[in-house]
């Protein structure tokens, strides 16, 4: 910055030179030798083309025609500078005095183009490799000035980074700039139109000198690009980049402000700053580019937040910490609107066709890392709604965790881990422990259905893939396990309908009162599964298997009592209940073919049962037949315990025996 005013006022010095001589050497020599001493010091050609003309009435001054300022050897873009004319006008008093008193300069269509090469070189330095003979400590550097006003019209600025391809555009600059005093206060304001974006810029620097030298001096900025306004006040200075003060900002317009700096403005969800964000908190940047907020205050649409945040710019990427803090926070807008709108709640619940098949962008994740620490009194998502809540979110490479410490939610608390995966690609997972919950609040705002009356415990391990709701809920997988107490079902009287053989129990005014609900599930491509429901009620104890489909929001359920009493204390027919259809319009149907089927498979077992026990007992008829018989016939005679096989061995062994008996007497006789 110091090089950049020097050269400007070298320019304007130097063409004033004509002034002082005008009247003993002739305008277009003096003007050559200003030319020729610029480029002296600079390396830079200065081209005065037509007459330098002197003005004496209502101030001593020159005119002249158009002005320009050759570019570094190594830019392709043309002149650093040209001007369509300039007017520079000093106290000449002053000047005689050894002070440069510049009352005015002004510059028409000025077109300044600054840029930075891929290695670094900068062509608004002079000196050195740079070309030209200026170098610290030069004679005349660091002379004091002042400048009553300067003043440009019609201009145009361009800043070039070729080794980051960064370009930045201002047409239509128009501007004033004051320095009353060298040492003091400066002023500026400008006006100008980026990337097709009106903005104007106001700004006071309290120490003009230190701040050329890019120290910290009191400073002074208003922004304002269409009806978005942002305003510092405090203290700052640019070598290195440093600032601390109070920060204030109202963007409202944040697509003026994305095209400021050629993004296309975000389609910030409601609760988020889709109506408007307001900002403002003591802000300090320091000399290692880190930004440190403290007493911050946010305002996104109805939701207002304390915010102190520290972000380092030190990594891979930006490293966010946060602690934030609000009252009741309404993000109803943040999973798609309002519960209607996303197949869930009391604005709309099963009544809806389907999930949203908008995708969802999580690009922002990929931003920032960031550990954010939230505390609120409420919050409102549209599809649930929360007590005091306590979470902590930790971004790490576009993939976003949100530790919930304390969420009381439906009379009961929430607690676990939810995932927001946003690495090529979307996925969402959880590992969540629902304690006490009311389930008729809860399943209201969930999916619109009011008749489960109860308190409960739900475990619940979830992953879904994909861009949309309707994607996430077509692939979920996981487990979990459901557990209620007593509690009431509205609309439908299991005891009665099993009772009475008669599906019409359902409706108005029907109910079952339970003392106990039991289950685990599990889930594989968005569709729930579970064989063990356990169902105790006064009248009847049933169990339950099935599945819900959750991505086509339909159910194919079966309830099947074991035990069933009437009001007067008699038994009933067991008759399992098919639940199907669509979660909107559910139909309730007795399996009477089941049962039938079921009688015939009984009555099929019990034939098949006596048929084996008479053929077992003809078997056992015809065995003691046989034994009767061998007794006659070979004069067996079984003992106690003894069975028909040991007695015919004891009786052949008692035969062999004898006659062995019988051969030893004749041969012991034949001696």
């Amino acid at each position: 910055m110091r090089w950049l005013i020097r050269s400007v006022l070298a320019l304007s010095l130097l063409v004033f030179l004509a002034v002082a001589a005008v009247f003993l050497i002739p305008s277009d020599r003096i003007a050559g030798l200003a030319a020729d001493r610029f480029a002296e010091i600079t390396g830079r050609r200065l081209v005065i083309e037509g007459a330098v003309r002197p003005t004496v009435w209502p101030v001593l001054g020159v005119q002249t025609g158009p002005v320009s300022v050759s570019n570094a050897d190594w830019s392709e873009g043309g002149d650093m500078l040209r001007a369509e004319g300039l007017s520079i006008a000093l106290d000449m008093a002053a000047l005689i005095g050894g002070e440069v008193k510049i009352t005015g300069i002004r510059a028409e269509a000025p077109r300044l183009l600054l840029e930075r090469a891929r290695d670094g070189r900068e062509n608004w330095v002079f000196g050195g490799q740079n070309g030209g003979s200026a170098a610290p400590g030069m004679p005349g550097e660091g002379t004091p000035f002042t400048l009553d006003l300067a003043e440009v019209t019609d201009g145009s600025f361009t800043f070039v980074d070729q080794g980051t391809g960064t370009r930045i555009d201002l047409t239509g600059l128009d501007g004033q700039i004051r320095i009353p005093a060298f040492a003091g206060e400066a002023s500026f304001a400008l006006t100008a139109v980026m990337n097709g974006q009106d903005l104007a810029l106001e700004g006071k620097i309290g120490a003009f000198a230190p701040f050329l030298d890019g120290k910290v001096v009191p400073l002074d900025l208003a922004l304002k690009a269409g009806g978005a306004d942002l305003a510092f006040g405090g203290r700052a200075g640019w070598n290195p980049l440093a600032a601390e003060g109070d920060l204030t900002a109202d963007l409202g317009d944040l697509a003026a402000l994305s095209a400021l700096v050629g993004a296309a403005a975000p389609d910030l969800p409601a609760g988020l700053g889709a109506g408007g964000i307001t900002a403002a908190g003591r802000l300090t940047v320091t000399d290692k580019m880190s930004v440190h907020l403290r007493g911050g205050t946010l305002t996104l649409d109805d939701n207002r937040l304390t915010v102190d945040a520290d972000l380092t710019t030190g990594g891979e990427r930006p490293k966010l910490s946060a602690q934030v803090a609000a009252g009741t926070l309404s993000l109803a807008g943040l999973i798609g609107g309002q519960g209607g709108d996303i197949g869930g709640g009391a604005r709309g619940g099963t009544q809806a066709s389907g999930w949203p098949t908008a995708p969802i962008d999580v690009s922002a994740l990929g931003a920032l890392d960031a550990t954010v620490a939230l505390s609120a009194e409420a919050v409102d998502l549209g599809l649930a709604r929360f007590g005091a809540t306590r979470v902590v979110t930790t971004i790490d490479r576009a993939r976003a965790v949100f530790d919930l410490r304390q969420v009381a939610a439906y009379q009961g608390n929430i607690s676990g881990q939810f995932v927001v995966n946003g690495r090529g690609g979307l996925s969402v997972g959880g590992d969540l422990v629902l304690a006490d919950l009311a389930m008729q609040p809860l399943l209201m705002d969930l999916g619109g259905y009011d008749r489960l009356i109860g308190t409960g415990d739900l475990r619940l391990k979830f992953l879904g893939v994909g861009n949309s709701v309707d994607a996430i809920m077509r692939s979920l997988s996981g487990s979990g396990s459901l557990s209620l107490g007593k509690g009431e079902l509205r609309g439908l009287d299991i005891a009665g309908m099993l009772r009475t053989l008669d599906a019409g129990f359902v409706g108005e005014g029907q109910k079952t009162i339970f003392e106990t609900i039991s289950a685990s599930f599990t889930m594989d491509q968005g569709v729930l599964s579970n064989s063990d429901l356990d169902l105790k009620a006064p009248y009847v104890t049933a169990t339950g298997s099935g599945t819900i489909n959750l991505g086509a929001r339909t159910l194919d359920y079966r309830l099947r009592p074991v035990a069933l009493a009437a009001v007067d204390g008699t038994g009933g027919v067991m008759v399992p209940l098919l639940i199907t259809g669509p979660w909107a319009k559910p139909t309730f149907r007795l399996d009477l073919e089941s049962l039938a089927r079921e009688r015939l498979e009984e009555e099929a077992r019990a034939l098949e049962a006596r048929a084996k026990a008479e053929a077992l007992e003809a078997e056992a008829r015809a065995k003691a037949e046989l034994e009767r018989k061998a007794e006659e016939e070979l004069g067996i005679v079984r003992q106690e315990g003894e069975s028909m096989e040991d007695a015919a061995r004891r009786r052949a062994q008692e035969a062999i025996d004898a006659e062995a008996g019988r051969l030893l007497e004749r041969l012991l006789g034949g001696n």
